[in-house]
């Protein structure tokens, strides 16, 4: 189908429900579908005609299903748009394969799921509309189970094409596990999501060439409604079909196709939720002014996510395979290499957090570490491939104690020490990170001598890390001389608190060992006498670490240090 690169006709389904039958009243829903009508009307040259708007009583089941079903008819254009808008309640259901919403009409009943409609039905049947655009905007809760297929990170496309191109979006007012509010907007008498949507289409979303776009406009409405004081929620966007956007002023298009001679078009950045700066070099300018605004945090949180659910796709089984015929070092190499690439900003977000987040931050790094070991669980493979998932991971942990410890922050070290993650042993236990990551890197500890000028280390693993962290970490914290300082002290609290946890008698020895060997003080002499002259106000006591003991964290100590004194080092 060949598309014009303009409108022939604009369609409307908006509804609101306050008045529920069997379920609890809302606020202002339907205050939100008729400023939506009005507004689709006065600034997007909508027909009042060509706008169904049922509120209350008129949303039933049948009635929103058979007005939907008007758009499928012969009456419906290949180049009209339309837009179909619901404010009410949402619910979800667990099914077999996940997930399932649903839209509560207005005599819905949440226990019967006949008096509900399943909201991928509506999606799914979009694709019997010929309409070119149809975009869904849902201020409902769970809404976010609508998405099956997400937009590219923002990017710069021509009018004329995105108008041209088949689209099928969606722009929720919170994900699929999220409850949204019903009041507190930013306009009186609308909830947060649709209030922030008013706003957005009624100007504050144009571009400089007055366009708006559903890409434009989620970008605006997931900024405001992520740092809105009011808010728990976080709106989301996606694409149901199609790659096009969902243009709402029209003015561009009609200059683009003014002369038909020529192929005359506008080139505009299309926003998205959240901008490319984010994930490029500059994302630790932004993630640094999340910390400190803490109306951010949804954003932050997400921003997090972003970079997990990367990682989690870089190295996924079918891209870093653990079985091979054949590992070489070259090979092993180009595994490290690969896995720190992976990496990309998470190293920037961890260490920043740890640094300067609070405690409801930390929690984010807690979460994300959770499911960064998603992929390090025992399967069958190379034993030494098995055992590299979980260097991603360290490197992460290096830079989050490092940081923390920096600020004095024991509470954040504590944290990231002892967060629990379901590492798929056979026995099925949840394990504090520190534990299967440790016994990794011991595994490991032979590998690192493949890197040149590590071949004759005593720690070739700490040695490697100390060297890869320090330009990352100090373009982050500028702290100069007294890295090496915070590395070794991180690498102690790392080794005591493995033996602590696992009371196995063994704990992975960092760069503080030989020195202590070597010359009987330097960095763990400096921890034993600062944890003596304290003892139990010692402030990493204070935060919970070896239980708050002191002679629990003698006990520990002695046990390293005997440890020490058994490796031979030379």
């Amino acid at each position: 189908m060949l598309y014009k690169p303009k409108y022939e006709n604009r369609r409307a389904l908006v509804i609101g429900i306050n008045k529920y039958q069997h379920v609890s009243p809302l606020a202002f829903a339907c205050s939100d579908a008729e400023a939506l009508s009005k507004l689709l009307v006065e600034k997007f040259a909508f027909i009042e005609d060509d706008i169904t708007l049922l509120c209350d009583d008129e949303a039933s089941k049948d009635k929103i299903l058979e007005e939907f079903h008007r758009f499928t008819q012969e009456k419906t254009q290949p180049d009209d748009k339309i837009l179909v808008f619901f404010a009410g309640h949402g619910h979800t259901i667990t099914g077999n394969r996940g997930e399932v919403g649903f839209l509560v009409p207005v005599g819905g009943k949440p226990n019967d799921t006949s008096t509900l409609i399943r909201w991928d039905d509506l999606t799914r049947n979009a694709e019997l509309i010929r309409a070119k655009h149809v975009l869904f905007i849902m201020d409902a809760c769970y809404g976010g189970l609508a998405i099956t297929r997400a937009p590219s990170v923002g990017s710069r496309r021509f009018v004329k094409d995105m108008c041209q191109r088949y689209s099928r979006p969606v722009i929720t007012a919170g994900k699929a596990d999220e409850t949204v509010a019903d009041a507190g907007g930013p306009l009186p008498n609308h909830s947060i999501f649709t209030g922030h949507l008013l706003q957005g289409l009624d100007g504050a979303a144009v571009t400089g060439l007055g366009i708006i776009t559903a890409n434009g406009i989620m970008s605006y409405v997931y900024e405001k409604v992520g740092s809105d004081p009011n808010s728990h929620q976080t709106p989301h966007y996606g694409y149901v079909e199609g790659d096009g956007d969902f243009i709402s002023t029209e003015e561009a298009l009609d200059e683009a196709s003014t002369d038909s001679s020529q192929d005359k078009d506008l080139l505009i950045s299309v926003s998205s939720a959240l901008d490319e700066a984010v994930t490029q070099p500059g994302a630790q300018t932004a993630i640094k002014g999340y910390i400190a605004d803490p109306s951010k945090r949804i954003i932050l949180h997400d921003l997090a996510m972003q970079y997990v659910r990367k990682f989690l796709s870089e190295t996924s089984a079918d891209k870093m395979p653990v079985s091979a015929s054949s590992v070489s070092n070259d090979y092993l190499a180009q595994r490290f290499k690969a896995y720190e690439e992976s990496l990309g900003n998470l190293l920037g977000l961890f260490s920043a957090v740890s640094h300067w987040g609070d405690r409801s931050q930390v929690s984010l790094l807690e979460k994300a570490l959770q499911r960064l070991t998603d992929n390090c669980g025992l399967d069958s493979g190379v034993t030494v491939l098995l055992h590299m998932r979980w260097y991603p991971i360290c490197v992460l942990e290096y830079a989050a104690g490092i940081s923390a410890l920096a600020a004095q922050k024991y509470n954040t070290l504590l944290a990231m020490l002892t967060t629990e993650v379901d590492c798929r042993l056979s026995s099925g236990e949840s394990r504090n990170v520190i534990a299967p990551l440790s016994d990794a890197m011991v595994e490991l500890h032979h590998v690192f001598t493949i890197f040149p000028g590590h071949e004759r280390n005593f720690v070739p693993r700490s040695e490697y890390l100390y060297e890869l962290l320090q330009p990352e970490i100090e373009d982050i914290l500028f702290l100069g001389e007294s890295y090496e300082r915070l590395f070794d002290r991180f690498e102690l609290f790392m080794a005591l608190v493995y033996a602590d946890l696992t009371n196995m008698g063994v704990a992975p020895i960092g760069r503080f060992g030989y020195k202590y060997r070597r010359h009987h003080n330097g960095p763990f002499v400096s921890l034993l006498e600062e944890a003596k002259s304290q003892k139990d106000s010692w402030p990493p006591l204070k935060a919970g670490l070896f239980g708050g003991s002191y002679s629990r964290f003698e006990e520990i100590s002695q046990m390293v240090r005997e440890l020490i004194g058994r490796i031979s080092w030379f």
